[in-house]
């Protein structure tokens, strides 16, 4: 007989939901993206996992912690770090300035332009894995248990085709949601879902609704021309830190009026001199001590109240930097989108009343110093992101342990094929209804003919009748 204390720590043993230390192999897209993905990475490492992260010759983040759990596999790519970076400020100039101004024809010339200049540089970094045959055999070797994927670089999900493991997607977003729609059947409905970078709510009305379907319509044709159309291929024949005790200093000087961190994401450092001049005199009229993360040139204006750096310790995890963090801490924001995204992140904001949004193209020095002034006197902008914080912490699980959790599942099941929509199932006409659409459509023209046919039976049974009426 067991003793009674002997028996319940078998049974805890016996339930007890763990995964044995696996081997996990990263592929990370760059800049802030992998910042995110290393936060989880690194919490799986902890964890006693092997992680494995593959970084390219050319990346631009950079990667000399010691102190880091993590292993990194390099792999040569043809083009230079310098190239990588010149083509990324040349992206976000032409997105900053020039989408504005654009027609939408022109905004979608200029997107496929943009797309397959990024898509022709990730077609090298492809090639460094999937086309190095050492390198493949080395990670076929280490047996992997699962492939965390960026979707934002494609062949993530090829590799792990090769290697024959399941993987995990780190990050949702495309044009248009079109890679959620289109690869993964994400129901996605024009009426009240929008697509990413649209500008618009799940609240549309009817021209903001048909705007939406153009915008669907313009993603989808620019993914099957440049994406699908590439890929496919390619797919097919593949198978064939720096110190924060200033900061801490300047924290703890702010005094009454506080603080202000202010950032524009870890990839812009490419402002014009006028733009970064415009935000530093406009920083230099607040009474609060500046904590700017910023890479380019030192904006002449700059005020004695702000202190640049390279990098800032931003909660970087599980997406848009600076909207977390803004949530997590109940912090109201004012909001200068750039490109991608952000217009859609901060005008979510706006609508929840915790956020002032401002247009880097147009705003004057004035306009970000009243901004500021209204998010931070207006008593509304606080209580309406504290209400959204409490919301966002009112959950069973960290979204850290979460995101763990769910990488651990698959290693586990070996996948997730439970959970696998039917939609992957059904064929095209069947996945839109067309076949039942159909089958209505022509129920009523039977319905129709028959009850035309009886009208007009009963149309020539009447006539006689009448006509010997009028004789008699």
């Amino acid at each position: 007989m067991f003793p009674a204390g002997a028996f319940r720590l078998l049974l805890s043993i016996c339930f007890l939901n763990t995964v044995s230390a696996g081997k996990v192999l990263a592929w990370p897209a760059d800049t802030s993206h992998f910042l995110n993905l290393r936060i989880i990475l690194e919490e799986l490492a902890h964890k006693g996992h092997d992680v494995t992260v593959l970084v390219h010759s050319a990346m631009m983040v950079t990667l000399t912690d010691n102190t880091s759990p993590l292993k990194y596999e390099h792999f040569s790519v043809p083009f230079t770090k310098e190239k990588n970076e010149k083509f990324l400020d040349e992206f976000l100039a032409v997105w900053i300035y020039d989408v504005p101004k654009m027609s939408y024809w022109e905004f979608y010339e200029e997107m496929k332009k943009l797309t397959a200049g990024h898509l022709r540089i990730q077609e090298h970094v492809c090639n460094g894995v999937v086309k190095n045959e050492l390198l493949l055999k080395k990670l076929k070797e280490k047996k992997f248990d699962v492939v965390i994927s960026d979707p934002l670089e494609p062949c993530g999900e090829l590799l792990a085709e090769l290697l024959g493991v399941p993987f995990v997607y780190s990050f949702r977003f495309s044009l248009g949601n079109s890679m959620e729609r289109l690869c993964g059947q994400l129901p996605a409905p024009f009426s009240y879902v929008p697509g990413s970078m649209v500008e618009l709510t799940d609240k549309m009305s009817f021209v903001e609704r048909l705007k939406n379907m153009n915008f669907y319509i313009f993603q989808d044709i620019l993914f099957h021309l440049l994406f699908a159309g590439k890929w496919d291929g390619y797919f097919s024949e593949a198978l064939a830190f720096c110190s924060l005790k200033d900061m801490e200093k300047i924290a703890q000087s702010s005094g009454e009026h506080g603080m202000i961190v202010f950032s524009l994401g870890s990839m812009v450092k490419n402002l014009t001199d006028e733009r970064s001049n415009v935000i530093a005199a406009a920083l230099s009229q607040l009474p609060q001590k500046v904590i700017w993360r910023y890479r380019g040139k030192r904006p002449s204006a700059l005020g004695k109240n702000t202190v640049l750096y390279d990098w800032i310790p931003q909660n970087d995890l599980l997406g848009t930097n600076g909207i977390y963090e803004a949530i997590y801490h109940g912090v109201p924001m004012v909001g200068i989108p750039l490109f991608a995204d952000q217009p859609d992140n901060i005008i979510h904001m706006k609508t929840k009343g915790m956020a002032v949004m401002l247009d880097i193209n147009k705003m004057q020095s004035q306009d970000l110093v009243d901004a500021v002034n209204t998010v931070m006197n207006d008593p509304s902008y606080k209580e309406n992101a504290l209400r959204i914080s409490q919301i966002h912490h009112d959950q069973p699980v960290k979204p850290l342990d979460r995101a763990v959790f769910w990488i651990e599942f698959v290693m586990r099941h070996k996948g997730a094929k439970h959970l696998r929509p039917a939609a992957h199932d059904l064929t095209w006409y069947q996945y839109h209804c067309l076949d039942v659409i159909g089958f209505l459509l022509v129920c009523l023209f039977i319905i129709i003919f028959i009850i035309m046919k009886i009208f007009s039976f009963c149309c020539r049974k009447c006539r006689p009748a009448k006509r010997k009426q009028k004789k008699h």
